[in-house]
């Protein structure tokens, strides 16, 4: 039985090609992510074990105040003489690090990443486990002179002696590069700028007398642990965060991983794809191949194999299938990361793709993938294999319909009815659903449940609506068109499951596209109805920026109101005993001439009054929250205060305007609690007079020494936000590629199959009058009529998605639903486009047939 289970596998080596290739694929995404994320992890891991110093101490950020605020939390610097007196520190030093800094060059160019990482500005200090040493030039002495890292200089064309400008949280200055740093280490992707010990707290934090941490190393003998044990019991811990290297590197990775988590989760949301499809070849082709060896597994039956020597027989096929998928999988894994890494580097990231690691657990993962995927997708293939009884084998023409077109389909009927009924009762209760947890959850149970009892019943639906896709082939095509349909009805089972391939992958789109459609709607109709300012004055990333932008802008002729805002995070005590902590905005006086904002109680003039606040009214409501109700708020720094509640607003209105509870206050009481940071964003109106179009050029005259802040108007904002909506939408379209991709060898795979098998049809039909043109007709419409009713069944599925998930965001302030129907028409029209194009090379074949040898083929 080995040997002719190993002799079947060699002789259908070209039939199962195209399975392979779907488990070579999603092998290949799982080993790749892992390789990937596992050599960036132990990269930074030797960067942060190397650098870190051996205890650093640092203030407390509960709230995470930097993030929003844009200032740098810091100490005292003469804590650093206090951290150098205790016993066991062989030395201290006050590190001063803002990773907010904009760097500009003489034509007001940015000379930072553009690429989202930052641009670091520091105090320089010569260590030894500093990640970068000086290679040309000196060190900077004094104000006006500072080191560039050498890769920064090198893409920005930056050489010793240039002048540059650094705008930081105090203010712009300008410096004079007196030196280049070397990388010794892997470089992260950020930009550095050194500045003098001496000046960097004036320049990047306003004064001399702050840092934002201090660096402590070890004395002989005494261990971080204990060091650690010291500081803390002579500083205290209750405003000191204290971190030993090895803490400082978990930390570190921690944060690393989150980066990764998003590369990692694509590619096995690619993988799963992958594998998802491919099930629906591999059954398929496992199905047609034992059909097709009918009479060869009766006469093993009949020569004294038992049932379940045939079923292993069939099973060991299906692992030596998986065994080769998952071994070139591997190898197109590792390819696939050497890729990536080299990707990174075009990013920033230095990368070395010779130190890529390969740990046990990825060669582990890509056989368990692939040698699972196709052990259970040939499960029920090997079973009917091992039900077919020897006298019917041997009674048989050599073929058998696959899958047994002729059996009832009443289990599927009623398994597909029950599974369908919960998904359709779980996505009827996504939609009556009030808590967005809830209604996702429900949403998720819902998708899984229709899309299994979609593709059980599946082949009930076959006849009637191919019946309804193919009635004007007769009449257009005539009796060739006829033969096509009646081809595809053949067997409901094969079609199926071919069809599933392709609805999957457009369920997907489908309900991804409707999504997607009703966010831009909804923020579109957002900003209609909120925003009434001229223009908007932000950062292109969003971040905070210094006060002089305000005051340029401000200072610019034809402004007639600047708006401030300002982001903070804070915690509040609500009424009902819960503590929440979340993001709140302060706005400068005057703010109903740049936002339109629908108020339940009050006004913004009781909402910006000193000591006050407004929330979202029914956020409010479910919170035990009135009008006049003291909040007790904690701000960042510990600083604590009672504000009153001035007014309660629109929950659709507010979402613009904050976060949890859409919380926002005058600028004036942000700044009593939390001075010193910097502004998000400036609301922009013309002066009476001035035409808008005209004051535009102005303003971004102004800021054109600031190339990372942008003016917006209304339209920009809205392209903006379709812009970030489309990157999800990319990544949808480029799964879909990947399982249309699948799909179509799918279908290359059961139309080869399906000729085979129809090998002395096709020779008699060729016999009788049908020529080559006709007979590559017939199979390119069945192709067409296959993908089509793949692509009906998975839009009808995703647009039922879309506007489930479409319900889940009108609880969160989204309303609007909109149905991309251009891309629904397109989508249709594609999967018969991809029918054509996986149709030629059966249709070519089937052409090329001696019609002698095709009549006496068994």
């Amino acid at each position: 039985m080995l040997k002719a289970t190993l002799r079947s596998f060699l002789a259908h080596k070209g039939r199962l090609a195209l399975s392979a290739l779907a488990v070579i694929l999603s092998v290949a995404f799982v080993a790749g992510s892992l390789i990937f994320s596992d050599t960036v992890t132990r990269t930074f891991d030797r960067l942060f074990a190397s650098t870190a110093a051996d205890m650093t101490v640092q203030p407390k950020q509960d709230l995470g105040a930097a993030r929003l605020s844009g200032a740098a939390p810091t100490l005292p610097a003469a804590l650093r003489d206090r951290v150098a007196r205790i016993d066991g520190v062989a030395a201290a030093r006050a590190e001063v690090s803002v990773q907010n800094a904009v760097v500009v060059d003489r034509h007001h160019k940015s000379v930072g990443p553009t690429t989202g990482a930052p641009t670091i500005a520091m105090a320089w200090y010569a260590t030894d486990r500093s990640p970068v040493r000086l290679t040309s030039g000196h060190a900077p002495r004094g104000a006006g002179e500072a080191l560039l890292d050498a890769d920064t200089a090198g893409k920005k064309h930056v050489r010793i002696g240039d002048t540059l400008t650094v705008q930081a949280q105090p203010g712009a200055f300008r410096v004079r590069i007196v030196g280049i740093a070397t990388f010794t280490t892997t470089n992260p992707g950020a930009a550095l700028v050194f500045l003098d010990p001496a000046v960097a707290g004036r320049e990047l934090l306003g004064s001399s007398a702050r840092a934002t941490g201090i660096a402590a190393d070890a004395a002989p003998g005494v261990s971080d642990a204990e060091l650690k044990h010291r500081i803390g019991a002579a500083i205290g811990t209750r405003t000191y965060d204290l971190k030993t290297a090895a803490e400082q590197a978990k930390s570190a990775a921690a944060t690393l991983g989150a980066f990764l988590d998003v590369i990692k989760y694509v590619m096995l949301g690619f993988a799963g794809i992958a594998l998802l499809v491919g099930v629906f070849l591999i059954v398929n082709t496992f199905s047609m191949l034992i059909a097709q060896r009918t009479r060869e597994l009766g006469l093993l039956r009949a020569l004294g194999a038992d049932r379940r020597q045939v079923r292993r027989s069939v099973l060991t096929e299906a692992l030596l299938l998986g065994l080769v998928g998952s071994t070139l999988g591997l190898a197109a894994g590792i390819g696939l990361a050497f890729g990536l890494i080299r990707l990174m580097s075009t990013f920033g990231m230095n990368l070395k793709a010779t130190e890529m690691v390969i740990g046990w657990g990825t060669p582990v993962a890509a056989y368990v993938v692939g040698l699972g995927v196709t052990f259970v997708a040939a499960y029920l293939p090997a079973r009917r294999a091992a039900a077919v009884s020897p006298m019917a084998a041997l009674a048989s023409d050599g073929v058998a319909e696959a899958g047994g077109a002729g059996k009832p389909l009443k289990v599927r009927a009623i398994a597909g009815a029950v599974v369908g009924a919960a998904g359709a009762a779980a996505l009827a209760g996504c939609a009556a659903a009030t808590r967005t947890g809830q209604a996702a959850a429900l949403l998720g149970a819902g998708v899984v449940l229709t899309l299994i009892a979609t593709v059980v019943a599946g082949p009930l639906l076959v006849r009637p609506v191919i019946r309804v896709l193919g009635a004007a082939f007769p009449a257009l095509f005539g009796p060739v068109g006829r033969m096509s349909q009646r081809n595809a009805l053949r067997n409901p089972r094969r079609t199926g499951a071919t069809a599933a391939a392709l609805m999957v992958g457009l369920a997907l789109v489908g309900g991804m596209s409707v999504a997607s459609a009703s966010m831009s709607a909804s923020f579109d109709r957002q900003i209609d109805r909120t925003l009434g300012a001229d223009f908007v004055v932000q950062n292109a990333n969003f971040t905070p920026f210094t006060r002089q932008i305000a005051d340029r802008v401000t200072a610019t002729p034809g402004v007639g109101l600047v708006v401030r805002q300002r982001l903070t995070s804070l915690a509040v005590r609500l009424p009902d005993g819960r503590r929440v902590t979340t993001s709140a905005t302060g706005y400068g006086p005057r703010l109903d001439e740049v936002a339109h904002l629908t108020y339940a109680r009050g006004g913004s003039a009781a909402a910006l009054a000193d000591g006050h606040l407004a929330l979202d009214a029914d956020y409010a409501a479910d919170h035990g929250v009135r009008i006049g109700s003291l909040l007790p708020v904690e701000f960042p720094g510990g600083r604590r205060a009672e504000l009153t509640v001035g007014a309660l607003t629109d929950q659709e209105s507010a979402e613009g305007f904050g976060n949890q509870g859409g919380i926002f206050f005058g600028l004036a009481t942000l700044e009593k609690y939390v001075p010193h940071g910097q502004d998000s964003a400036l609301y922009v109106n013309a002066a009476p007079g001035t035409d808008p179009t005209d004051l535009r050029p102005r303003l971004e005259r102004t800021l054109t020494a600031f190339p990372q802040v942008q003016v917006r108007d209304q339209a920009d904002y809205k392209d903006l936000v379709h812009d970030q909506i489309a990157v999800l939408l990319y990544l949808v379209y480029a799964l879909l590629g990947l399982a249309i991709v699948i799909a179509v060898l799918g279908v290359v795979n059961t139309l080869a199959l399906s000729v085979v098998e129809r090998t002395r049809e096709i020779g008699l039909l060729r016999a009788i009058g049908l020529g080559r043109r006709q007979l590559r007709r017939m199979i390119r419409l069945e192709s067409v009529v296959i993908a089509v009713f793949g692509a009906v069944l998975g839009v009808a599925l995703g647009l039922v998605w879309g506007v489930c998930m479409q319900q889940v965001l009108a609880l969160r302030g989204l309303t609007a639903l909109a149905i991309p129907w251009g891309t629904i028409v397109a989508v249709v029209i594609g999967s018969a486009v991809v029918g054509v194009v996986a149709a030629l090379l059966p249709a070519l074949r089937a052409s090329r047939m001696n019609v002698l040898a095709a009549i006496a083929h068994e």
